[in-house]
Parts: structure tokens; C-alpha cells; sequence
């Protein structure tokens, strides 16, 4: 597969355009992608959650959107949507940077905490993302097989010249009635058909006609020999179903993800054509909130806990029930109160536009969002986060707090800090910046 490379909001032409934003991919893959545009408008949906078609500078082009990841299309080619805080780089160089970043926030979802971001082969990689999933799965069933496949006995009926196991006698009368020598039998035999092994031979034939990597090529025609005595999943979704990881199995759970992740993908909205093409997307505002979650988990005191997306409060009260919950990304609390309220932004702000006009880039719905929180879950006196990626114009704290309200005597009573998020390709480097008289600091709720 050809692969392609386009940051977030980038956009895509059937030819090369005078605008660095623009990438020019192959007609016929981005034919498919209109196709797909177009079909789901004409069926009265709105446009694809990760592409929108548009028209730039006269010309026809799609823009992608918020979602990260690899996007592939029947034609054999792979456009990489890397996240828009590797824009800063140059060339390729960028490009590897930006890729780094996006594996090691990926980690921090569910579906990919078998993710090695640290290991000495994805630090150094220059291989697109999707070749990068591939290795990892391929190293996870090459240590899988070198464990052992594990076997069960899989009941079979067969007409037999020997009776083994349970004679089916219905059976028996109809079709051996004339052949005493034969016997109709149900027995149990132990095999390595298995689900778990059937939904790994099937990935592994998958990822075979996708990698571009001759040492992928040649692991996978390797372990192809091993599940020689397993056949292909007929029904991927039952097999799922019917995985069960008896005792001493625990090492088949990460071949078992990354299995489930390569025949299913993780797409959004499905796509005309897609059963020809694997496609992994994410929602990079999910993304930036999984990684931030993560990593303030770790830096929290132990007294402290961090909760995601609490809901507990409402906007407002209508008789008996609640409407508009509101739901913070992040709040910590200590014991049964609420401390802090944080709320993660996947957005690129200006530090040095401190303007009145301009303010940082910064939104007042976003605004207006925090002073609800504020008031909701800390009772209108308390310290309330705003945490945008860091990136070149925005990798220090605004200096100064936006302050919502204050007590008689003057003092500032809901206080708003606006903090950087710094995204290292080694997740130990990644941390909160935060003023040095902000409560986070001065209080104590971080580890030294």
C-alpha cells in the first residue's frame, strides 16, 4: 500500500495544489472518498464524522477532520491523519515527530494499552502507524506461539468404520441400515480449533495482504505455518463472542486486541467498500482526554482520586427531574468532595495574542461552560482548569487567571488557570505546566 500523510483539517485532491495543507492522492482513491461523501448526504445524513467534502480555491477537495489515524480505501492506498500539534516540524521530520506523540496518547485507550509506545523499535521507526500496529501484533503472536496454542475438544459426527464416542442411532437407522460395518457417532476431539485461534489465523492472513514491510512479510508467513491446523473465522463477531480464556491463558489477551482491532477496525461510521479496506480512526479530543486522564492519575497524590467525566450535576431543575447534565472531563476529589474541576481542550491557542479582541484563540462558550462547572460541582469558590496541547506559541501557562467572581474583602473567589499539556514521545516526559501559584502547586496535590 501506498501511504499518504496529512495533518488534522488537512485536505485531499485528485491533484497537486499550490497550498501546503493540500496532499494529492490517487484519483481513484480520492473518487472512492467523494463517493462516500456524497452517498451519505444523498441518504439525508450529515456529512462523515472524519471527512467533509469542499471545494478550495475552485477545486474540489475533502478536508479531514478531527480524527486521527489510518484511513484506507479498496484502491491499496493509506492516508495517515497525523494530529495537527506535529505541524511545527519540518518534513518528515514532523511527520515522525507527530507520529511519536499520537502513539504514545493512543496507549491510553482501552483498546490499545498493549500498545509498546517505548519499545526501541517504535522509538526509532519510521514506518507508517498502521505498519507499526501490524509488528506489534505480529510480535505479540510470534511470543503466543512460542507459549504453545492451547487446544479443545470440539465435538465432531462422522460415519465412521468404527464406533467411537455416542452412537447416533437416528442417524444410524438412516443412513447405515444396510451397512452394518458403519456407525453413525458424535465424539469429542481435542483440537486447536478454537475461537481464539481462528480469530488470530484470520488476522494474520488479513495483515499479510496489507504490510509493505519484508520483515513483516516473512513473520507472518512464519506464523501462518503454526496455525496450519486451524481454519479461518467464518463469522468474526461469533467468535468474539465465544472467546473464553480459561486459566494460564492471560497470554493470549493482547494477540486476542489486537486481533479483534485489525478484523473489526475502529471506524467511526462505516464506509462503502470498507470490508476491502481496514481503517483505524480516533476522535483526537477523546484521544488528548484519555492521555491527560492518564498521566494526572499517576502525579496525583494518594490521597487525591481522579474522576472522568462526572456527572452528577445539572444544569438546571425542571419539578422532578434533572436537565443538561453537566459532565467535566476531569475532577478531582478527595473523599466525597469535589476539589478541582478540569476540563481537556483539543485546540491550538496563541499565547503571545493577549489582545482584547484577540484573547488567546480562546472560546467563550468554553468559558461560559467552566463558570457553570464552577459553580455546580465547587459551589462557586474554588480553582477550575482549561488544558490545551502545548505546542511552539503555547508552551508556558498564561501567566495571569481568569477570575469568574470574589468574596466581599476583594479576594478572588472561582478562578480560572489556562495550562499546557505537553505531549512527549516518552510518556514519563509528558506533564501539566502549571503557574507556580496555582493551588495544583501551592497545596500539594501532585507528587514532588
Amino acid at each position: 500500500m501506498k501511504t499518504y500523510h496529512v495533518f488534522e483539517y488537512g485536505y485531499l485532491s485528485p491533484s497537486k495544489l499550490d497550498d501546503p495543507r493540500c496532499i494529492a492522492i490517487p484519483k481513484a482513491a480520492f473518487d472512492y472518498l467523494e463517493e462516500c461523501c456524497l452517498s451519505q448526504s444523498d441518504q439525508g445524513g450529515a456529512d462523515l464524522p472524519f471527512l467533509q467534502y469542499r471545494s478550495l480555491r475552485g477545486n474540489k477537495v475533502i478536508q479531514v477532520k478531527n480524527y486521527v489515524g489510518i484511513l484506507s480505501t479498496p484502491q491499496g492506498v493509506q492516508i495517515e491523519v497525523l494530529p495537527k500539534i506535529g505541524k511545527t516540524g519540518n518534513g518528515e521530520e514532523g511527520i515522525f515527530q507527530s507520529r511519536r506523540k499520537l502513539l504514545t496518547m493512543l496507549s491510553a485507550l482501552r483498546d490499545f494499552k498493549h500498545l509498546e509506545t517505548e519499545a526501541a523499535n517504535v522509538a526509532t521507526t519510521r514506518l507508517p502507524l498502521f505498519e507499526v500496529f501490524i509488528g506489534q501484533f505480529l510480535n505479540s503472536v510470534n511470543n503466543l506461539v512460542k507459549q504453545g496454542l492451547r487446544s479443545d475438544y470440539v465435538a465432531k459426527q462422522d460415519n465412521l468404520n468404527f464406533q467411537k464416542g455416542k452412537l447416533l442411532v437416528a442417524q444410524q437407522l438412516k443412513h447405515n441400515l444396510t451397512k452394518p460395518h458403519k456407525f453413525c457417532v458424535e465424539y469429542d476431539e481435542y483440537l486447536q480449533n478454537r475461537p481464539e485461534n481462528r480469530l488470530l489465523h484470520s488476522a494474520l492472513k488479513k495483515v499479510a495482504g496489507y504490510t509493505g514491510s519484508i520483515a513483516h512479510q516473512r513473520l507472518c508467513r512464519e506464523l501462518d505455518f503454526a496455525f496450519s491446523d486451524v481454519p479461518l473465522s467464518l463469522n468474526v463477531k461469533r467468535d468474539l463472542a465465544a472467546v473464553r480464556l480459561d486459566r494460564g491463558m492471560n497470554y493470549y489477551q493482547a494477540p486476542l486486541d489486537w486481533a479483534a482491532m485489525i478484523l473489526e477496525g475502529i471506524t467511526p461510521m462505516s464506509m462503502q467498500g470498507s470490508v476491502n479496506a481496514v481503517s483505524l480512526l480516533f476522535p483526537m479530543e477523546k484521544v488528548f482526554e484519555a492521555y491527560v486522564a492518564k498521566i494526572l492519575r499517576r502525579q496525583l497524590k494518594p490521597e487525591y482520586q481522579l474522576q472522568t467525566q462526572a456527572s452528577s450535576k445539572a444544569l438546571v431543575s425542571h419539578g422532578q427531574r434533572d436537565f443538561f447534565r453537566l459532565m467535566p472531563d476531569l475532577l478531582i476529589r478527595q473523599g466525597n468532595l469535589d476539589r478541582i474541576v478540569l476540563d481537556t481542550k483539543w485546540k491550538l491557542i496563541d499565547s503571545s495574542k493577549s489582545t482584547t479582541s484577540d484573547k488567546y484563540g480562546l472560546s467563550q462558550a468554553d468559558f461560559y461552560q467552566m463558570f457553570a462547572y464552577g459553580h455546580k460541582y465547587l459551589n462557586g469558590e474554588g480553582e477550575l482548569y482549561l488544558i490545551y496541547p502545548a505546542h511552539d506559541d503555547f508552551n508556558q501557562p498564561i501567566e495571569l487567571s481568569f477570575d469568574f467572581s470574589f468574596h466581599d474583602n476583594g479576594e478572588t473567589k472561582l478562578t480560572l488557570w489556562v495550562v499546557p499539556f505537553c505531549v512527549a514521545p516518552i510518556a514519563e516526559n509528558s506533564r501539566l505546566k502549571l503557574p507556580v501559584n496555582c493551588s495544583l502547586v501551592t497545596n500539594g496535590y501532585l507528587k514532588d
